[in-house]
C-alpha cells in the first residue's frame, strides 16, 4: 500500500509554524506497519491544489490532506477537492449538524464564515471531529483513498485515531510493528552508529535502526516488523549493556528531567540548584515532572553578585578577585543551595551565555558547574561554543545529568564532557 501526504498552508510554506503533523502521522501510521511514501507541501493556491490531488492520488492508494478546512478564505481544501473529483460543493446535512452542536456548547452563533466548513463536495463522507468546527472529509478518487484532516494538531491527532486508521483498517492489511525509542545522552549519532556497527557487525536485518538527534537526549529506534518481543528486549538490553552503559536514560516517552527525578526518587535523596546564567531552567525542567515535590527541595536563580552574597554566602572577596564566573563562585553557590535547604544533593551553574559579556580570559561560551554533596564538591570548566539558547539549554541538561549521576553512584567524569573542558 502506498500512502502520500499533501500539506497545505501558507504559513508553512512561510515558515511561520513547524510542520510537526506529518511526523504525528507517520508514528501512528507506524503502529500499524505503513510507512508514508511521499510527502508534499504547497501554499493556499487552488489550481496548485487540485494538480496536487489529482496526480497523487492517481499514484497511492491512500492520500492524507492536512489543513485548508476553517472558516477563512485562504482555506481551500474543501474547494479543492470538490474540483479534483469533478463534483460541485454543497451544503453538506451531517456537517451543518455538526457545526451547530459545535457553536451550541460553546453558546454562540453560527455565522456565514463558518457555515463555509460545512460546504463540502456533493456526495463525501464525513469525519468527525471531537473538538474542533470543522469535520474532516472522506471521498475515492482513481481508487484512492482521500482523507482531509484539521490542521490543528490536537483536532488531528483524534481523527486520525478515531476515524482515519478505523476506516484503513477496513480496507488495507495492516502489520506487526513493535517499537522501541531509547533515550541516550552524552553521545552523538555518527559516533554511536559506529560504536553500534563495530560490536555488532551482524545486526539482524528482522530489526530496524534508527536515531534521531534531539536536545537533550539523542533518541535511538528499533522496530521489528515481526513484533518479536523477545528479540527486542535482547537487543534492547545488548545496546545498554555494551554501548550505551552510563549514558542511556529511559525509554521513550521519558526524558532527562524525569530521570533525574526518578533516580532521586529511587536512592531518597534531595536536590537543590543555584542558577546564574541558566535562569531557573535547571529548576523549572524538574518540577516540570509530576512528583517532584518529594525530592525537589528549592531553587535559587542569583544573577547579580549582590544576590549570590546574600542568598547563597558568597564570599564578596571571591567575587571581587575571581569575578563571578569562576570555580570559588560556583562552589560557594552549590554549597550554599545545599545547606541553606538541608538537600543531600546540589548544583550550581555560573558562566556567560552571549551575545556579550566576554572577555579574553572569559570568552562568551565559558561556564563553571559545581556539583555539590555531603561528603564531596565536584567542579567543571567548560567552554560551549553554542548560541545564548542552546548554550543555556546544554548546561541544563548536563547538570541534570550530572545530579542523575550522583544519585545512582555514576561516574561524575562523563566521557561527552571531555570535548567541552577549558
Amino acid at each position: 500500500m502506498k500512502i502520500q501526504v499533501l500539506l497545505t498552508g501558507n504559513e508553512i510554506m512561510a515558515g511561520d509554524i513547524v510542520d510537526s503533523n506529518s511526523t504525528m502521522m507517520a508514528d501512528q501510521l507506524g503502529r500499524h506497519g505503513w510507512r508514508i511514501a511521499r510527502k508534499v507541501t504547497v501554499g493556499d493556491e487552488l489550481d496548485v491544489l487540485v494538480a496536487e490531488i489529482r496526480s497523487q492520488s492517481a499514484a497511492s492508494d491512500v492520500l492524507i490532506i492536512n489543513g485548508g478546512l476553517g472558516p477563512t478564505v485562504d482555506d481551500l481544501t474543501a474547494q479543492a477537492l470538490a474540483a479534483a473529483c469533478e463534483r460541485p460543493l454543497t451544503l453538506h446535512p451531517g456537517a451543518v449538524a455538526h457545526l451547530e452542536a459545535w457553536c451550541e456548547r460553546r453558546q454562540i452563533q453560527s455565522n456565514e464564515a463558518n457555515r463555509k466548513q460545512a460546504i463540502l463536495p456533493e456526495g463525501c463522507g464525513i469525519l468527525a471531529n471531537d473538538s474542533g468546527s470543522a469535520v474532516g472529509i472522506h471521498v475515492e478518487l482513481n481508487g484512492c483513498q482521500i482523507y482531509a484532516t484539521p490542521g490543528v494538531p490536537s483536532e488531528l491527532r483524534w481523527m486520525l485515531r478515531h476515524e482515519v486508521l478505523p476506516d484503513m483498517l477496513k480496507r488495507f492489511p495492516a502489520g506487526e510493528v513493535e517499537t522501541r525509542r531509547l533515550l541516550v545522552f552524552g553521545g552523538g549519532e555518527s559516533t554511536l552508529q559506529q560504536l553500534i556497527h563495530n560490536q555488532y557487525p551482524d545486526w539482524p536485518e528482522s530489526i530496524e535502526l534508527g536515531f534521531r538527534a534531539s536536545m537533550p537526549a539523542l533518541e535511538v529506534k528499533l522496530t521489528s516488523r515481526s513484533a518479536d518481543s523477545a528479540e527486542l528486549d535482547r537487543w534492547q538490553q545488548r545496546l545498554i549493556d555494551d554501548i550505551f552503559q552510563d549514558t542511556y536514560i529511559a525509554n521513550a516517552p521519558g526524558s532527562l528531567a524525569q530521570a533525574t527525578i526518578d533516580a532521586l526518587y529511587r536512592e531518597q535523596l534531595h536536590v537543590a540548584t543555584a542558577e546564574s546564567c541558566t535562569g531557573g531552567m535547571i529548576a523549572s525542567q524538574l518540577t516540570d515532572v509530576p512528583g517532584a515535590s518529594q525530592v525537589f527541595e528549592a531553587g535559587w536563580v542569583t544573577y547579580s553578585n549582590a544576590m549570590k552574597q546574600s542568598q547563597l554566602g558568597v564570599a564578596a572577596n571571591d567575587l571581587d578577585h575571581f569575578g563571578a564566573v569562576s570555580e570559588p563562585v560556583a562552589i560557594a553557590m552549590a554549597e550554599g543551595a545545599r545547606a541553606n535547604s538541608g538537600a543531600d544533593i546540589s548544583v550550581a551553574v555560573t558562566g556567560i551565555a552571549g551575545p556579550d559579556g566576554g572577555t579574553e580570559q572569559k570568552p562568551v561560551g565559558t561556564v563553571w558547574i559545581a556539583l555539590a554533596t555531603t561528603e564531596v564538591t565536584h567542579t567543571y570548566a567548560l567552554r560551549l561554543p553554542f548560541e545564548r539558547g542552546l548554550f543555556r539549554r546544554w548546561v541544563s541538561a548536563c547538570c541534570l545529568d550530572l545530579i542523575r549521576r550522583a544519585a545512582l553512584g555514576l561516574t561524575l567524569q562523563p566521557r561527552y564532557l571531555a570535548r567541552f573542558r577549558k
